[in-house]
């Protein structure tokens, strides 16, 4: 294996021996050399038979190098590295689920990347499709007639070719789709026949750059002049910043429009960093509207750019005048399996356009209109931040906020993501790769995957991947950390540890208290106690370094301070936190901020 000292520096990858033949001489070579082509860099998998041929041509003929193989315990983490590597990169990576089981048990995190609108390539495979060439009993148990049925309403696109050029085809078509807005996962099945069968003549491989993905549509003038006016005449404009880019020119592009508009800026949690919190217009961020109907509801026009769940935000507001205008290609993927459309908002100027490139097109046109007048000071200073003294004892969750924001002086931290009762009072961020977002699916198991993922997009840079996630999500999905231990992944993992499903616990008391029962049962089927989970153990039994159980908040700098360092020396690190656990009078504390959430 290559050596790996430092954080940011090559992959480690598991090295292959030389082989003696390299030709391309079974369909196999061709879906390997086909994903060389579209440009994909790293294939996670987890083995199964049913991908041999493919497995074979990645690590012999392709000598195990661009792309590179990296091997996952478990097909749910599979996904979930490439999902965090997407939102980092905006690139898909390439993930093999092995026949029906393997995707079956992939499911759950092809659906967050499905929510979260991010590529991922996926290359499945099954079969024999020819009956008369399936090895008895395992063969007929792990082919489906219709293999991506199981997750056509979670995927853009899916294939499953029948021939060498129809598999060109479909690779093809595959990574224009993925790539092409709304991004999302794409299937292909690869049948075990057409893998391992012997080419009958040469085949010549169309170059990849005539596959291509279209530029994006752009707004059109008469709109444009239609969406400008409406902002600059607006008393009180507010910008809801949703789903948007991570490139930085766009981040300013934003900041400059609502500091020429005098626009008040919302922000979502769900998503990853749309302007800087600690600006002067940023109002609220959260995780639930409701937190910032107040900074909303005096609004005379709003601008959405991909708000997630608009048409539920526009219910939540007081009945009164406004103007909408909203930016999204959402609606190329809604369909009737799924009900991630959400509510279906009025709107007043809609745009079928990415946010970002309407923001670019737009600015020009207020910049003319404003002729060098502004509601608000260009470039105005940040807000200044302010921690409110610590008090001494046990740590909550908005105490592993407030250690990250101070360790962000001396570390540039790109926060993969953070649990639900996030207080917005630690969200300090000030540039978009500050902070990636959720999920999008909003399950469990899927934080540590992303986190590692998260670091392997940043491979090469001077940012350190930290991911802030529960006990719950730790659990289920530990076994990425071999993989990052493995291949020298370089990640923070800080354990948010109460020892419950304190988000189920509390909506169980509400219940027991709505129906005149007994909350003090709540916390009955919830608690993960009796034994404790020892977070050390499972960590460590990956290879993993591991830093606690810290227990309080004197102890909580140092511990994410000593993680960061042996992050940057290059190692995967485990800081387990435990917070305010689900005991009744633990549950006293939380409860009125997370009602207001639920």
């Amino acid at each position: 294996m290559a050596e790996k000292n430092s954080l940011n520096a090559v992959l480690k990858r598991d090295i292959a021996e030389p082989s003696d033949n390299t030709a391309m001489g079974w369909g196999s070579d061709v879906a390997a050399d086909m994903l060389r082509r579209i440009g994909v860099r790293y294939v996670t998998h987890n083995p199964g038979s049913s991908f041999r041929g493919l497995h074979d041509s990645l690590v012999n003929m392709l000598g195990n190098d661009d792309p590179t193989m990296l091997l996952c315990l478990n097909e749910n983490q599979v996904i979930s590295v490439a999902h965090g590597y997407g939102k980092v990169t905006g690139e898909p990576m390439a993930c093999i689920l092995h026949a029906n089981v393997g995707l079956l048990n992939g499911a759950m995190g092809i659906f967050n990347a499905w929510a979260d609108r991010v590529p991922v390539y996926i290359v499945g495979a099954g079969g024999p499709a020819d009956a008369e060439r399936r090895v008895p009993w395992i063969n007929w148990l792990h082919t489906s007639r219709d293999q991506a049925s199981y997750v056509r309403g979670i995927t853009k696109w899916d294939d499953e070719p029948r021939s060498v050029s129809a598999l060109i085809e479909a690779m093809y078509r595959a990574n224009i789709i993925a790539r092409t807005a709304p991004k999302g996962p794409v299937y292909i099945c690869l049948d075990a026949a057409l893998q391992e069968d012997a080419l009958s003549e040469k085949v010549d491989l169309p170059s990849a750059t005539r596959f291509l993905p279209a530029d994006a549509p752009v707004p059109s003038p008469e709109s444009l002049e239609r969406a400008a006016d409406l902002l600059i005449s607006a008393k009180q404009p507010v910008l809801l910043m949703g789903r948007v880019s991570r490139n930085r020119a766009d981040w300013d592009n934003r900041i400059r429009l609502a500091e020429l508009l005098g626009a008040g800026v919302i922000t979502d949690l769900k998503t990853a960093a749309a302007f800087p919190t600690d600006h002067p217009l940023h109002r609220s961020i959260g995780y639930h509207f409701r937190t910032a109907i107040d900074h909303v509801k005096s609004a005379d026009v709003i601008m959405a750019l991909d708000w997630i769940d608009l048409g539920s935000a526009m219910k939540m507001l007081p009945a009164g005048e406004r103007q909408i205008v909203s930016a999204s290609v959402d609606s190329h993927v809604h369909n009737a399996i799924n009900m991630d459309c959400y509510g279906l908002s009025p709107c007043d100027l809609p745009f079928q356009v990415e946010p970002d490139i309407l923001v670019r097109h737009l600015l020009p046109v207020v910049e003319k209109k404003l002729a060098g007048q502004t509601r608000s000071p260009l470039g105005a200073p940040l807000k200044s931040v302010a921690r409110p003294a610590p008090i001494p004892g046990e740590a909550k969750l908005e105490d592993i906020g407030w250690a990250l924001q101070d360790a962000r002086s001396r570390y540039k931290i790109t926060l993969m993501r953070t649990p639900l009762g996030t207080s917005p009072d630690v969200c300090h961020f000030t540039d978009p790769m500050d902070y990636l977002g959720n999920d999008g699916g909003a399950g469990v198991g899927s934080g540590p995957g992303n986190t590692i993922g998260c670091a392997l997009g940043l491979l090469g840079s001077d940012r350190v991947a930290v991911g802030v996630i529960g006990d719950s999500d730790f659990i289920q999905g530990s076994t990425a950390l071999w993989t990052a231990a493995h291949y020298g992944i370089a990640a923070l993992l800080i354990v948010s540890n109460n020892r419950s499903h304190l988000n189920d616990e509390l909506i169980q008391m509400r219940v027991a208290k709505q129906r005149g029962r007994q909350p003090a049962n709540s916390w009955i089927g919830q608690r993960i106690e009796d034994p404790d989970v020892d977070i050390r153990k499972i960590a460590e039994g990956y290879g993993a370094e591991v830093i606690g159980p810290v227990k309080t908040i004197e102890a909580l700098g140092p511990a994410i301070e000593k993680g960061l360092a042996l992050v940057t020396s290059g190692r995967i690190c485990v800081v387990d936190v435990h917070v305010a656990a689900g005991s009744p009078s633990r549950l006293a504390e939380y409860k009125p901020e997370r009602e207001k959430a639920s």
